[in-house]
């Protein structure tokens, strides 16, 4: 994965992508990563699933998925390099950026693989689960990179169009569920998708499929992250991150101080004194 540790990416102009994420709370970018890229993603994520079962940490988690054929694996930064640098990924980054704002904050990163069997979780939008009604603007974004062929019948995640302009959980109609569709997306595609969009995981059918997602949510700069990456990244980890990646992660001394009316004022260090 040298490349992705280097920073490198193929130009790419998004506009139409981003315009899209707009207008209808998502868009679909192919060819992000190379399909030999993919398969390394693939084999460190199912290394780090297995080292989280080693300490302790369970990839079934009975409060979201029916059965434990849903794998989910936690605090992927502190697991493997090769998340640090997708997460950071500039062509995420600009998607994001494109709908949050310039500022922004990781809230987490984590992984899905649904195997055969697996079923769907509740139905929900990511931003109704961290803020409280109205939602009148986007204050999250996840970027979802695809490392397999993604579609209804391996587990592609299911989506309601339109969803990510409903307000209020009054707006969500009796029969939700029924206007869920799934993502279509070919392995190294990222999938951008408004944190107001109601969606669910999807279930598994094949015989013989798995199918491993990554999710990168980003918030707004004033919401707490959903992970404190003080408590779950080591020291040596840290250590480790750019003056970027550490203002991203909420790292620093100081917090919600970085945006009024609209005014950037940019952390001098991270490591600086208040």
């Amino acid at each position: 994965m040298a490349t992705l540790a280097e920073g490198e990416t193929r130009p790419r102009d998004l506009s139409e992508q981003k315009q899209q994420l707009v207008e209808e709370g998502y868009c679909v970018v192919p060819g992000v990563l190379a399909l030999d890229e993919v398969a390394e993603v693939v084999r460190r994520l199912y290394r780090a699933a297995e080292a989280s079962e080693r300490q302790g940490v369970s990839t079934y988690m009975p409060i979201l998925d029916p059965n434990a054929a849903n794998v989910r694996v936690f605090y992927l930064l502190e697991h493997d390099a090769v998340f640090r640098d997708l997460i950071q990924h500039p062509l995420g980054v600009e998607l994001v950026q494109a709908l949050l704002g310039e500022e922004f904050l990781i809230s987490n990163f984590t992984a899905n693989i649904a195997r055969p069997g697996s079923g769907s979780m509740f139905l929900h939008s990511d931003q109704s689960l961290v803020v409280p009604e109205p939602w009148l603007e986007p204050w999250a974004i996840n970027i979802i990179w695809c490392l397999s062929d993604v579609r209804f019948e391996n587990g592609g995640t299911l989506h309601i169009k339109g969803s990510h302009k409903w307000r209020t959980r009054a707006d969500v109609p009796e029969n939700a569920r029924d206007l869920l569709e799934s993502f279509v997306a070919p392995a190294g595609s990222i999938v951008a998708m408004d944190g107001r969009m109601w969606h669910t995981s999807g279930a598994n059918i094949t015989q013989d499929e798995e199918r491993p997602l990554l999710f990168g949510y980003y918030t707004k700069p004033f919401l707490r992250p959903q992970v404190n990456w003080n408590a779950a990244l080591s020291p040596e980890t840290q250590a480790s991150l750019s003056e970027q990646m550490q203002i991203w992660l909420g790292l620093g001394v100081t917090a919600n101080t970085g945006i009024v009316d609209g005014h950037v004022n940019r952390q001098e260090g991270v490591r600086g004194k208040l």
